[in-house]
C-alpha cells in the first residue's frame, strides 16, 4: 500500500463533475484523514434545525446561522462539535473539551460542560452526521476529478452565508480554481 499524505485540516471542494447529489457543490472540512480513511463534515448544508431544539446549552456558543448543519450522508443521528479557538489554543493550553484538527479548527466534546468553553470559542457548529471514506476511497475520487483540495481557513467553519461558500472558497484560490466559481448551477441553460 502506498504512504497516504494526510490532508486532515483541508477542503475537499466538490468538482461541478461530481454528481453524488449529497455532495452537490459541498465545501466538506477534512476532520482526520490517514491509512484507515478519511472523515470530514460537509460546511455548507444548514438544516431547519434550531441548535437550542437538540443541544440547548450549545445553543449560545454557535454562530449565525444557528442551526444544526448535515455534516453529510453518515450517521446523521449523532452530533460533531467544530469550533474555532482564537489564537489556536497551543499545546497544554487548549481549553478542556476541545481537540485540535488543524490550526484554530478543533473537535468540541459535545458531552462535556458548554461552560468550559464558554470563554474560549470564537465561533461553533454543531453537525448531525458526518462524509466519511474507507481506505483508499478519498484518494480514488481525487485521482477521478471529484474533489479539489484547498487550505482551510478557520472562517470556513462558521461562515454567515454558507450557501455562498462553495463560490467564496473557489474565488479565493490564486490559480484557475477562482473561474470554477462563475460555473453556472445548470450548464445546460447557457
Amino acid at each position: 500500500m502506498t504512504e497516504v499524505s494526510s490532508l486532515t485540516g483541508r477542503l475537499l471542494v466538490a468538482t461541478p463533475a461530481l454528481a453524488d447529489p449529497n455532495f452537490d457543490r459541498a465545501v466538506v472540512l477534512l476532520l482526520d484523514h490517514d491509512e484507515k480513511g478519511s472523515l470530514g463534515v460537509v460546511l455548507n448544508r444548514p438544516t431547519p434545525v434550531d441548535v437550542g431544539d437538540i443541544l440547548e446549552g450549545w445553543a449560545d456558543l454557535t454562530g449565525e446561522p444557528g442551526v444544526v448543519f448535515q455534516g453529510g450522508p453518515v450517521s446523521l443521528d449523532s452530533a460533531l462539535g467544530v469550533a474555532v479557538i482564537p489564537g489556536g489554543a497551543g499545546g497544554d493550553h487548549a481549553p478542556l473539551g476541545w481537540r485540535r484538527v488543524h490550526g484554530a479548527i478543533g473537535l468540541v466534546d459535545l458531552e462535556a460542560p458548554p461552560e468550559l468553553l464558554a470563554s474560549a470559542v470564537g465561533s461553533l457548529r454543531i453537525f448531525a452526521g458526518y462524509a466519511g471514506w474507507g481506505p483508499g476511497q478519498l484518494e480514488d475520487e481525487l485521482v477521478e476529478g471529484a474533489w479539489y483540495v484547498v487550505e482551510s481557513e478557520p472562517g470556513d467553519v462558521s461562515s454567515p452565508s454558507p450557501e455562498r461558500l462553495w463560490r467564496e472558497v473557489l474565488r479565493r484560490q490564486r490559480s484557475e480554481l477562482a473561474m470554477v466559481a462563475t460555473y453556472p448551477d445548470d450548464p445546460s441553460l447557457n
